[in-house]
């Protein structure tokens, strides 16, 4: 049987340069974000995801409040974060807002929870480091509770109980989609099964297929807790352009200044082209023309299995009208070949 998948973009709203060099505000890049989402609703893409962040070089710190923009300017894409740091959150206000999203968007509405890669949320919400385990575990599970149950009683660790609570708005129909958000360790694939919940893989180095024994951990856990398998998703960087020449020309040196600047915090060289190169040809970088990114796509899709892939399609200052140009041809060229592809098996 053919696989059918859902095609997606993701963006952090990465601080963008303007058209004379310098950095937009953060209030303009927000704006560029709103139009980049309606563009791919009148393409044909399935889903947009926003990310959370809460530090200079990325603009969207509320994702719900950027994706209702979106909604009401759209008509049929899906609507979702990518990702909310339920850890320095509350579970109960995450709800109530995706659950606003959902119904001025008509039931749009996805979220993708996670611990979150960057920390900067902890102390500027108040929340210890140390504690970084316990808060996802506990928020996770009172999150459960509230998109399977009407009236919450909940009890956990880091935050005083429910009785019998109910919280509006409710989902209008059916239940709220919500994704876990997994990096990469076999702890958090089977949290995701152990709540029946859409794993959702951040893959964002080194060669997709090291991720199949998490894909395959996944689909034994439900089998063993005899429950039908829940979707998973890919979420990879990547950027579509003309040519395969073209596409890393015009990606890396902002690529490499977006992950150097990150990487200065984290102790990590600086990247080399040789080291963008073999990430681009084989790696989790999904760079190229239209035909080379559909191929890889296809190829990750096959054997991991996927429902989804959101393609992260931002990258540091990477300028507003060059991904514009590539939600155009990823949505124009290399989503109907991905499906072509994977038709053919």
């Amino acid at each position: 049987m053919p696989q059918t998948i859902e095609l997606g973009l993701d963006t952090f709203g990465d601080v963008t340069r303007g058209p004379e060099g310098a950095p937009l505000t953060h209030a303009a890049v927000l704006r560029d974000v709103v139009a980049e989402g309606v563009l791919a609703d009148e393409l044909g893409v399935d889903f947009i995801g926003i990310g959370e962040h809460h530090r200079e070089d990325f603009a969207v710190s509320a994702p719900e409040v950027l994706l209702a923009a979106i909604a009401a300017r759209t008509r049929r894409i899906r609507l979702g974060s990518a990702v909310t740091v339920l850890s320095s959150d509350d579970p109960v206000r995450v709800f109530q807002r995706f659950a606003t999203l959902d119904a001025v968007s008509e039931g749009r509405a996805e979220v993708i929870l996670g611990r979150g890669s960057f920390t900067e949320s902890f102390p500027l919400f108040g929340f210890e480091l140390s504690q970084y385990e316990a808060l996802f575990e506990d928020k996770l599970d009172l999150f459960s509770a509230l998109i399977r149950e009407d009236a919450v009683t909940w009890q956990g660790t880091t935050r005083p109980p429910l009785r019998d609570q109910r919280v509006f708005p409710p989902i209008e129909r059916g239940r709220l989609k919500t994704w876990i958000g997994v990096g990469g360790s076999p702890e958090s694939v089977v949290r995701a099964a152990r709540y029946d919940l859409p794993m959702m893989l951040a893959i964002i180095g080194g060669d997709p297929p090291r991720f199949r024994p998490y894909a395959d951990l996944y689909r034994r856990a439900f089998a063993q807790l005899d429950r039908p398998v829940q979707p998973i998703g890919v979420h990879s960087p990547g950027y579509v352009g003309e040519s395969d020449a073209a596409a890393r020309e015009d990606l890396w040196p902002d690529y490499r200044q977006m992950r150097d600047r990150i990487g200065a915090e984290r102790g990590w060289p600086p990247m080399t082209r040789e080291e963008f190169d073999r990430e681009a040809d084989a790696g989790s970088l999904y760079v190229g023309s239209p035909e080379t990114v559909a191929r890889r796509i296809a190829s990750t899709a096959r054997t991991l299995g996927l429902s989804r892939f959101d393609l992260k399609y931002s990258a540091g200052p990477l300028p507003h009208e060059k991904l514009m140009r590539c939600i155009e041809l990823y949505a124009t060229k290399v989503m109907p070949r991905v499906r072509e592809i994977l038709a053919e098996s």
